[in-house]
């Protein structure tokens, strides 16, 4: 199966760059470019994008705006968005985590690196490793207070849906485990694990594993250390 991948960035040279290195890739084809965060939603559309590779800082409507648009269209559930940043960690990376966003991934990132990143996204899983994504969101969450004792209690409700042993798997996912890892600390099967995160995810409404993250820090589920 061809993964089929959408450019969006601002910087013409630099769509040029990813184009031919994703279509150098026999598993991957570039099927459109956007310069604006509006007109990479409608090509996500239009063109039947897997994956869009979105700079967040574009004039007009932005790579967080656009996660956005493309998170809340129902017709768009299968795209994969992946933040690309400048910067490793960022404020506007966990905004666009919490939009909808796959994961992110800075610019300067070894070529490997990003199509290792686009295959992993186009198969449903968090962008990088857990590890990486919940240490940045832990950051910004112990920063803006939206933590712990101001846990959203919307998001700690919906918790109550999940059986004890899936909010188990959810703290373990949270806490930067694969499945590999998570089924060797509760002596289950990966199969297992991955059956109580898929579960996790439809009860939650997280549409991959960086989601859940978000959700088990700004529930209160777990709560952020700060080095």
């Amino acid at each position: 199966m061809t993964i089929r991948v959408l450019l969006a960035d601002d910087q013409a040279l630099l769509r040029s760059a990813f184009r031919v290195l994703v279509d150098s890739e026999p598993d991957m084809e570039v099927v459109g470019e956007a310069s604006d965060g509006a007109e990479a939603a409608r090509l996500a559309a239009e063109r039947r994008a897997d994956v869009v590779l979105m700079d967040i800082r574009m004039p007009g409507t932005d790579g967080l705006a656009a996660t956005r648009l493309i998170s809340a269209d129902p017709a768009l559930a299968h795209v994969r968005v992946v933040i690309l940043t400048t910067f490793e960690v960022d404020d506007y990376v966990v905004q666009s985590l919490r939009a909808g966003a796959s994961g992110f991934l800075g610019k300067g990132s070894e070529p490997d690196e990003l199509l290792s990143a686009i295959r992993v996204a186009a198969g449903g899983e968090a962008l990088l490793s857990p590890a990486a994504t919940k240490g940045l969101i832990a950051r910004f969450l112990a920063q803006d207070g939206t933590a712990g004792a101001d846990s959203d209690p919307a998001r700690a409700e919906r918790l109550e849906t999940l059986t004890g042993r899936e909010r188990e798997v959810l703290v373990q996912v949270a806490g930067g485990h694969s499945n590999d890892e998570i089924a060797e600390r509760l002596e289950v099967s990966p199969l297992t694990v991955k059956t109580h995160v898929n579960r996790a995810m439809a009860k939650l409404g997280a549409r991959d594993r960086a989601q859940l993250v978000v959700i088990a820090y700004e529930s209160g589920l777990v709560r952020p250390r700060v080095e």
